[in-house]
């Protein structure tokens, strides 16, 4: 995509974050922008990283850091955002500054075990299966507690709030819904770990991102906004 595009396209989103954090009663800055840039080319990335972008997020280990090793010039903040398999785990350990997309235990462990000394503690969100969708990866919602209280407890890792990807809602009520019960999640974690910084919801792609905003979203996932159709 021509890098005017995709600043046209940065900026866009921008608006659409301040003008709906403004509607809710929040401060903009409240809401990170994370451009997924799976698939897309490491000139592409460039490009919104000059139009200002620091978060990144990939969905696809390989491709991930091979584009992490054509841009260590810049200084980008890492997201990997899609499942993540055990026997990835010590890549994804040493490569990245977030992971969002922990739903297991074994995962977590793996992940602290792996993270490397010299790092600081790598930030984790819990992937919550907000609609019990088969097909989709997550913890279910009544076992959050449980994985949450023991990714606490692990050396290496700071646990940061929940994820969610909910079924595709059309209407905006109805896309409000999902995002409002992992909000109440993350509300109970934090009166059962007050010692954790519990700051994060990672929700809101393209298409009902101003719904999760509404409902409180802290990280906002975006993709086809910024960088068009997927080929």
């Amino acid at each position: 995509m021509r890098k005017g595009t995709i600043v046209e396209n940065l900026n866009a989103v921008r608006e659409r974050i301040v003008t709906c954090c403004r509607a809710s009663g929040r401060d903009p800055a409240s809401v990170m922008l994370l451009a997924v840039s799976k698939t897309r080319p490491a000139v592409d990335l460039r490009a919104a990283y000059d139009a200002g972008q620091r978060h990144f997020g990939e969905n696809y280990l390989q491709e991930a850091l091979e584009k992490l090793g054509e841009l260590a010039d810049l200084d980008i903040c890492w997201h990997f955002i899609g499942p993540l398999q055990s026997n990835k785990t010590r890549a994804a350990a040493e490569a990245f500054h977030w992971i969002h997309s922990v739903d297991r235990l074994k995962i977590a462990q793996r992940l602290s075990a792996q993270r490397p000394a010299r790092m600081p503690p790598l930030n984790i969100c819990l992937q919550v299966n907000i609609d019990c969708e088969e097909s989709k990866s997550g913890v279910a919602p009544d076992r959050v507690a449980e994985l949450a209280a023991a990714v606490a407890q692990l050396p290496n890792l700071k646990l940061r709030g929940l994820m969610a990807i909910p079924a595709a809602r059309q209407d905006a009520a109805a896309q409000r819904q999902p995002f409002a019960r992992l909000a109440e999640l993350l509300q109970q974690l934090r009166a059962q770990l007050p010692e954790h910084p519990l700051d994060t919801l990672s929700m809101g792609m393209s298409g009902d991102m101003e719904a999760a905003i509404e409902c409180g979203a802290t990280i906002v996932r975006i993709g086809t906004d910024i960088f068009g159709a997927r080929d």
